[in-house]
């Protein structure tokens, strides 16, 4: 099974989605065997307006986007509240919204590197734990050096065409496909889950997933033997 996860390093929900899909593989995973689900993470970016370079506090950037600071505080204490719940300790007081765009090209270099979750988190820590510029090549690099993966490839790569060309094109699949809300979990290309999901919600998609795997591989299994029986 291949699950896409299409998210934005800078969305709050993405970055709770993440801990909670990550909770329920893990509960499944202890009473049956997982070792076939391939977990992948795409890019989205939620402001691809942003000016490169620059950043901004996220309670202005809030602000401006959800109609003035007294709503802006209440969703941040809103998202604060609930990533509590799930372990991660945001501190939005610090953050700075930025343009993701390098964020994603350091995710795709990660992916190749087979370093990708471990890339995802770091940038997402960085972001709302941490308060650093995640549109700065040095924190990147930084990141990447902290996941285990070389800073001077790392750095190449980010500021490769190679590396946009790769990122422009997921952009580009996640719009064909009609992807406008991150975080969206996409499950074999087929069955799209969006947004971020209770850990148990997520335990039955993927047991519900997993079983029709199974009885598609047994169906294969007997036309096989069938096939074989009439040779």
């Amino acid at each position: 099974m291949r699950v896409e996860i299409w998210s934005d390093v800078v969305c709050p929900w993405c970055y709770i989605g993440k801990r909670r899909f990550e909770t329920a593989l893990a509960n499944v995973g202890a009473r049956r065997d997982t070792s076939g689900v391939e977990v992948v993470y795409r890019p989205f970016q939620l402001d691809p307006r942003a000016a490169p370079g620059l950043v901004q506090p996220v309670a202005e950037a809030y602000a401006k986007k959800f109609g003035g600071p007294e709503r802006a505080a209440e969703i941040i204490a809103h998202v604060t509240r609930t990533a509590a719940a799930d372990g991660i300790d945001f501190h939005l007081d610090r953050t700075l919204r930025a343009n993701t765009l390098l964020a994603h090209r350091l995710i795709a270099f990660a992916e190749r590197q087979g370093h990708q979750a471990e890339a995802e988190e770091r940038l997402m820590q960085a972001y709302f734990v941490d308060g650093e510029n995640i549109s700065d090549v040095d924190v990147l690099c930084q990141c990447a050096t902290d996941v285990g993966l070389d800073p001077d490839q790392a750095r190449r790569f980010i500021e490769s065409d190679e590396a946009g060309a790769e990122v422009t094109e997921h952009l580009a699949e996640a719009a064909a496909n009609g992807i406008t809300a991150v975080p969206t979990y996409v499950f074999n290309q087929q069955w799209a889950v969006p947004g971020a999901q209770d850990v148990a919600v997520f335990e039955r998609v993927l047991d519900r997933l997993l079983d029709n795997e199974q009885a598609d591989v047994s169906t294969s299994a007997n036309a096989c033997e069938d096939e074989a029986c009439d040779v």
